[in-house]
């Protein structure tokens, strides 16, 4: 029973000190107003940035702060807060470095000058071949600091073929004519995996025994794949369905009219046009052969792609900049440019 007593009035202490204490604080908060109201005139109130603090602060640990408040309603308090909240935020922020890191002059200039040097190029090419100079760089900032194009670039045609690609090549002919308006046909052989040519060759008079010619030297010992991809052209003919199926390899067909299911045949025939063809006349066959071996030497050794993590067929390795500077190097007569760093 004693202990009861102690509890009970332990109880009522408590109790009368925090109500002293909240009478304490509501006269404070009651004093405040008043010196708002006598500092206000013609009705219209002064407030300053220690009286939005004062009642921020007072409203952050006094439970009953809002039944006291009679100059502006308690949204408006909880506005202020919310503002405090935000400038404490941004004042934190600037004292530190916010954002992606500053691109260096060096890196801005270097994008520049390769976008305008090679007017073929994407974002995707350029930042493939900063990647191999060892710059760590995102595509998007390689997007903003390249020269404008006079036209919009064309869309990025995108596929994926992910079965067999170990196993699978493909073939495809297309048409170049010459200075003489003559008509040259060229075969390519392409190694879907790694994007790798491993054989061209022109011709005037294209046959089924020259097609079947030009495989059996595309893959002269055991290096035959197991799948080759083709259109139903009447090149494609009985001679050349024999020497395939000799050398053990399984054709798979296209659908008629359906160039899409040969896209990396295809693909690589719209760059070799786009990027090589269309800036040059050609006068022969030996005339073809020369720019299309520079081109392909090219597209095997240095040009990264998409499809390969922005690597070359050829892997490249990764210059980091303290093997010297950025040296560029002409390739297809200067119609494209590998850039490599070399010491001073």
């Amino acid at each position: 029973m004693f202990t009861s007593l102690l509890l009970t009035l332990f109880a009522s202490l408590r109790s009368w000190f925090r109500t002293r204490a909240a009478l304490q604080i509501e006269i404070l908060a009651l004093r405040h107003q008043l010196t708002v109201l006598k500092r206000s005139r013609r009705g219209r109130l002064r407030l300053t940035s220690a009286d939005r603090v004062f009642w921020v602060w007072l409203s952050g640990f006094w439970r009953n702060w809002h039944s006291a408040l009679l100059i502006v309603k308690p949204e408006t308090v909880i506005a202020w807060h919310r503002k405090g909240f935000r400038l404490y935020w941004a004042w934190k922020g600037r004292r530190g470095a916010p954002g992606r890191p500053t691109v260096t002059r060096e890196v801005r200039e270097l994008i520049l000058k390769m976008s305008r040097a090679n007017p073929l190029w994407g974002a995707p090419r350029i930042h493939g071949e900063l990647l191999k100079l060892g710059i760590e760089v995102s595509q998007a900032t390689v997007a903003k600091y390249m020269a404008r194009p006079r036209k919009p670039p064309s869309q990025t045609w995108r596929t994926f073929l992910n079965n067999h690609a170990k196993q699978l090549v493909s073939t495809d002919f297309f048409v170049v004519p010459t200075i003489s308006y003559r008509i040259l046909f060229v075969l390519i052989v392409l190694a879907h995996h790694r994007r790798r040519v491993v054989h061209f060759n022109v011709t005037a008079h294209p046959t089924s025994e020259w097609t079947a010619q030009q495989i059996a030297e595309a893959f002269p010992w055991d290096g035959a794949p197991r799948y080759l991809l083709h259109d139903r052209d009447a090149i494609y003919g009985d001679s050349f369905r024999q020497r395939v199926r000799g050398m053990g390899i399984r054709e798979v067909r296209t659908a008629p009219r359906s160039p899409w299911q040969n896209p990396y045949a295809e693909r690589l025939v719209g760059s070799i046009r786009r990027e090589c063809l269309d800036h040059m006349l050609v006068f022969n066959e030996a005339s073809l052969r020369r720019t299309l071996s520079s081109y392909l030497r090219y597209y095997g050794r240095s040009r990264t792609h998409l499809s390969l993590a922005k690597d070359a067929p050829e892997a490249r390795v990764v210059q980091p900049p303290e093997l010297g500077p950025v040296v560029e190097l002409p390739e297809v007569g200067g119609l494209h440019h590998r850039y490599e760093r070399r010491a001073a």
